[in-house]
């Protein structure tokens, strides 16, 4: 899979939210797009990411609801790629790091993309023959 690079498998485009976007606006919007996870610009840049494993913990932390924004919740060191990198070495870097969600930037660090645990066992599924 050395061969196979993140452009091929990455979902785009990524659904984004501002560092002062509200918890629940975010919560709202992962709910309506049915996706794991917002990716945190600030003017087009990223500077976060946070996914649905975060508003678990929102929730076992805050009743009720607050109105808290996102960014007192994101991840600030959030693990990047970009889409000419095998997908392979993308995998490595989820395990290594206990993740599911890896953005896709280009040259800039404008988020172009998103590759997910879902991306690569889709992908993986997808090449596996069918069994009798």
């Amino acid at each position: 899979m050395d061969d196979i690079f993140v452009a091929r498998v990455m979902s785009s485009p990524v659904q984004t939210v501002t560092p002062d976007t509200l918890v629940e606006d975010a919560a709202e919007k992962l709910l309506e797009e049915e996706i794991g996870s917002v990716v945190v610009v600030d003017d087009g840049h990223l500077v976060g990411i946070l996914t649905n494993t975060d508003f678990v913990q929102i929730v076992a932390e805050r009743q009720p609801k607050d109105r808290t924004p996102v960014s007192e919740h994101m991840s600030d060191t959030a693990v990047t790629t970009t889409a000419q990198i095998p997908i392979a070495q993308v995998a490595e870097s989820m395990i290594e790091h206990g993740i599911h969600h890896v953005p896709v930037v280009d040259e800039e660090g404008a988020v172009i993309g998103m590759v997910t645990t879902t991306d690569l066992a889709s992908y993986v599924s997808d090449l596996q023959p069918a069994r009798a």
